[in-house]
């Protein structure tokens, strides 16, 4: 993605991120950028970009926002749009991501959320309980594509709930809230000690893996809270995720549908297999199966 515009660095940027597990990079992605996701994940919704395991596209008539509505989340949408893909590596974000990773960067998930009226959120969960890494590095960033409040179901967040490196037990649930991944529980926060976070369309929040957060349902009248989330990690680690077909060089211990976004990569060597295909996630609305 070209981009002339530089982000500056902040020390205290870092330091706020180290303290509280995450940070907000307000107007780090222009109008025009968020305007150009939101049509494309309509372009997703119409299935003008392929297929999408467990999606059934819009008509072809159907304005963005209406095909947006087909789907509360799509992973891996980086692997059917070359504007997603860009998005993983927008210059403005790797900065950052270079302040609070490192040098060498990666990435190896993208997931667009649209959530509409009614739609559910995702209860307490660490994103590092489905991406292990093995230093520790793992930060989301959630690119905000819609005003993001508490009415319209915003994340909220357990400040400083990373900082101990502990992964909490987790089970699944069946508070109609939330849609049918599990919930982490036995931690000792409260909800009162949550905090949301209330971000404008543009903004971004960087997360750490192990932060506590979740986010409740959309029960506003009308809108959407839509969001792309990518997750990146230390490229000098390898990533112990998923069950890698036989006959790759490092089996199950590395995976390897990774992106290179920063810096240099020590394993390239292996090569980038391509593992991973678009799906659409679960949600309570007979997607549920317990």
């Amino acid at each position: 993605m070209q981009d002339t515009s530089t982000t500056t660095a902040d020390p205290q940027r870092e330091r706020t991120y180290r303290d509280r597990g995450y940070v907000i990079a307000p107007g780090l992605i222009t109008p025009d950028e968020t305007a150009m996701l939101r049509h494309e994940a309509g372009r997703i919704g119409r299935g003008e970009l392929g297929g999408v395991e467990g999606l059934t596209p819009a008509a072809g008539d159907a304005t963005d926002d209406e095909a947006s509505r087909q789907f509360l989340c799509v992973h891996f949408p980086h692997k059917m749009s070359p504007v997603f893909r860009s998005f993983l590596a927008h210059p403005r974000i790797v900065t950052i991501l270079t302040e609070l990773v490192g040098p060498d960067v990666k990435a190896m998930q993208s997931m667009l959320f649209t959530k509409a009226e009614g739609r559910p959120g995702q209860a307490w969960h660490q994103d590092e309980f489905w991406i292990p890494t093995r230093d520790r590095s793992l930060t989301g960033v959630w690119i905000a594509l819609d005003d993001a409040t508490v009415e319209n179901g915003c994340l909220w967040a357990l400040p400083g709930s990373h900082r101990r490196g502990v992964l909490y037990p987790d089970r699944e649930h069946e508070d109609e809230r939330f849609d049918c991944t599990v919930e982490s529980y036995g931690f000792p926060y409260r909800d009162s000690d949550a905090v949301p976070l209330e971000v404008e369309a543009g903004d971004v929040v960087f997360f750490n893996g192990y932060l506590l957060h979740r986010s409740l349902p959309n029960t506003g009248r009308h809108g959407m809270r839509r969001a792309l989330v990518n997750h990146y990690m230390n490229a000098n680690s390898v990533l112990p995720w998923q069950t890698v077909p036989a006959g790759t060089h490092i089996g199950k211990w590395d995976y390897r549908d990774i992106v290179l976004v920063a810096g240099e990569d020590p394993y390239a060597y292996r090569g980038t297999p391509d593992l991973s295909t678009p799906m659409v996630r679960p949600e309570r609305e007979g997607g549920c199966h317990r």
